[in-house]
C-alpha cells in the first residue's frame, strides 16, 4: 500500500515519533493507523499512547437541566466567532429545551420534531437560525438522562461549552459533589466510570503490547507477565474515572472522594466539541482573497 505524506503526518500528531519512523511502521502495518500506533509503542518510540483526535469543527456544548431529567447537545458552526454570539447563544437553549421535553430517539427524528411539540419542525427552525446567522449551523448528536430523587447531576461547561460534561451519581442529592466530579471528567477525560467497563478484547490488545515492549526492553521473560499486570495499572488509571487520582485532591482517588461522601457514579457524558471531526483546511491567502472578491 502507498503511503501518503497525509497519513504520516497524522501518525507524527498521534504518537510524537519522527517522520522515518512513522513512516516505516505504517509501511510495516500496510497503512492501518492503529497497528501502526502499536507498533511504534511496540518498538518504544512512540511519545504517547494515542493521542485524542484534534478539535476540528466549532461549535458548542449545552446541558438543560429540569428537575429529574437533563439533557447535553452538541451544535456545530463554522466559526468559533459565531458561538459567542446571542442568537447562537438562543438556539443553543431552545435545542436543549426541546430534546429535554421531546426525547427523541435520534438527531434525524428530532429534527422532523415540531419545536416544543408545536409549530415549524426543528429543521426549519435550524434553517431560520442558519439564514440569519450566515453560517452552516447542525445538530450533532445530545443525550437525556434521567435521575431518582436520591440522586445527582453534575453539569458542567468548560470553556465557553469547548467540553461539556453531564454525569449522575447515585446516592447523594448534593450538586456540588457530582459538579466535582464532572470537572473532573473534563479535565482528565477518562472512557469508562469502572474497570469493569473495559472490554476484554482492549484489555488484552494492551497486555500484548505491553508484553511485546518489555521483551523489547531486554527483560528477563519469566518477569515479563508481572511486569506486564503492574503496568496494566496505570493503563487503566488512564481510562477508568474512579482508579483516577481525583483532580482537586491527587492524594486520593475519585472513588475514594465518592464513597466518602455516600454516593456512587452511576454513568458520565462528556461532550468535547468536534472531536472526531476532520476541519476543513484552507490556505489563508486563498481565503482572504475571496473575502476580497466578494
Amino acid at each position: 500500500m502507498a503511503i501518503s505524506a497525509k497519513m504520516v503526518k497524522e501518525l507524527r500528531e498521534k504518537t510524537g515519533a519522527g517522520m522515518m519512523d512513522c513512516k516505516k511502521a505504517l509501511q510495516e502495518t500496510d497503512g492501518d493507523i492503529d497497528k501502526a500506533i502499536d507498533y511504534l509503542r511496540e518498538k518504544g518510540i512512540s511519545k504517547a499512547a494515542k493521542k485524542a483526535d484534534r478539535i476540528a469543527a466549532e461549535g458548542s456544548a449545552h446541558i438543560e437541566v429540569d428537575n429529574n431529567t437533563a439533557a447535553i447537545i452538541e451544535v456545530n458552526c463554522e466559526t468559533d466567532f459565531v458561538t459567542k454570539n446571542e442568537q447562537f447563544q438562543q438556539l443553543l437553549s431552545e435545542l436543549g429545551k426541546h430534546i429535554l421535553s421531546q426525547k427523541p430517539a435520534s438527531v434525524e427524528e428530532a429534527l422532523q420534531q415540531k419545536l416544543h411539540g408545536e409549530g415549524e419542525t426543528l429543521e426549519a427552525y435550524l434553517n431560520s437560525a442558519i439564514a440569519k446567522i450566515g453560517e452552516k449551523i447542525s445538530l450533532r448528536r445530545f443525550a437525556v438522562v434521567n435521575k431518582t430523587d436520591n440522586d445527582a447531576f453534575g453539569a458542567y461547561l468548560h470553556a465557553g461549552g469547548r467540553i461539556g460534561v453531564l454525569a449522575l451519581l447515585e446516592g447523594t442529592k448534593e450538586e456540588a459533589i457530582a459538579k466535582d466530579v464532572a470537572m473532573h471528567i473534563a479535565a482528565v477525560n477518562p472512557q469508562y466510570v469502572s474497570r469493569d467497563e473495559v472490554a476484554e478484547e482492549e484489555v488484552n490488545r494492551e497486555r500484548e503490547v505491553l508484553k511485546t515492549q518489555a521483551l523489547n526492553e531486554g527483560k528477563p521473560e519469566k518477569i515479563v507477565e508481572k511486569m506486564v499486570e503492574g503496568r496494566l495499572g496505570k493503563f487503566f488509571e488512564g481510562i477508568v474515572l474512579l482508579e483516577q487520582d481525583f483532580v482537586k485532591d491527587p492524594d486520593q482517588k475519585v472513588k475514594k472522594y465518592v464513597e466518602d461522601q455516600g454516593a456512587s457514579v452511576k454513568s458520565f457524558i462528556r461532550y468535547e466539541v468536534g472531536e472526531g471531526m476532520e476541519k476543513r483546511e484552507e490556505n489563508f491567502a486563498d481565503e482572504v482573497m475571496s473575502q476580497i472578491k466578494k
